[in-house]
């Protein structure tokens, strides 16, 4: 169990895989009261069932959010209820963790598997940061005497991947030669930087994290990590960031990944 993060966190991709396990997490390592925005393409389709069943027994802790990264009217709604359901206090923790991994080679990748890759893995998140900054920045002043960065304050982490590392592409790429995940994940890691410089006049840490090698839908069965595992490593790593640790990529165990 993760120690306490904060006092509130909005979860994008929420229905399954990592995005569920965050939530069950989050609940549990709650000592007192926070509230948890799970976001979710699909709220109502059974695939979201687990999702609906778990908000139900934490009716007080979690507010499932229809959230469709790719619809900016969808980002929209969805900040408008999150701001209602925080009144007057901001948001201190976005895990952008809704993505997609198409698989495919060169030779299977036209524009339209690039650019729906790419829409969901680099511009969801850009206009979920873009839309829900005021909401960061609220959070960050509401310690006016706090001049370090942290994800109880505020903070935007983006799920990224090993995979994304232009360093280490020539160790791995003959194992995973994916090409729309791999470059839109890089991207995502040059978003994640291009956020940490604009954001730190605000206050708000921002990075990108890797969840291993996960046994989820996306990651298949032959997956050496299970996914609780692999998710409170990775609420161990973001309980700890400080301002040194914003725009850099790191793994669920905390260790630095190269660009």
């Amino acid at each position: 169990m993760a120690s306490r993060i904060c006092d509130s966190v909005l979860v994008t991709g929420s229905n399954r895989g990592i995005g569920l396990e965050l939530v069950r997490q989050l609940v549990d390592s709650a000592l007192r009261p926070i509230k948890i925005f799970a976001g979710c393409r699909h709220p109502n389709e059974p695939k979201a069932q687990e999702l609906q069943e778990l908000a139900q027994k934490h009716q007080d802790v979690i507010t499932v959010v229809q959230l469709d990264i790719n619809d900016p009217d969808s980002i929209t709604k969805a900040l408008k209820l999150v701001e209602a359901k925080l009144e007057d206090k901001g948001l201190n923790l976005i895990i952008n963790n809704a993505g997609v991994n198409n698989k495919k080679s060169l030779a299977d990748t036209g524009k339209s598997e690039m650019v729906q890759v790419f829409s969901t893995n680099v511009v969801g998140p850009m206009l979920v940061a873009k839309d829900f900054h005021p909401l960061l920045c609220k959070a960050a002043n509401q310690f006016p005497h706090e001049t370090s960065m942290s994800c109880s304050r505020s903070a935007i982490i983006n799920v990224s991947t090993y995979v994304s590392s232009i360093t280490l592409c020539p160790t791995n790429f003959s194992s995973a030669p994916m090409y729309p995940y791999r470059v839109s994940k890089a991207a995502l890691n040059m978003l994640t930087r291009c956020l940490a410089e604009d954001f730190k006049k605000d206050g708000i840490l921002v990075m990108a994290l890797h969840p291993g090698w996960v046994q989820t839908e996306m990651g298949g069965s032959k997956a050496p990590l299970k996914t609780a595992e692999s998710v409170k490593g990775m609420l161990e790593v973001i309980t700890r960031l400080t301002e040194k640790d914003s725009g850099t990529l790191l793994d669920w165990k905390g260790e630095s990944i190269p660009w």
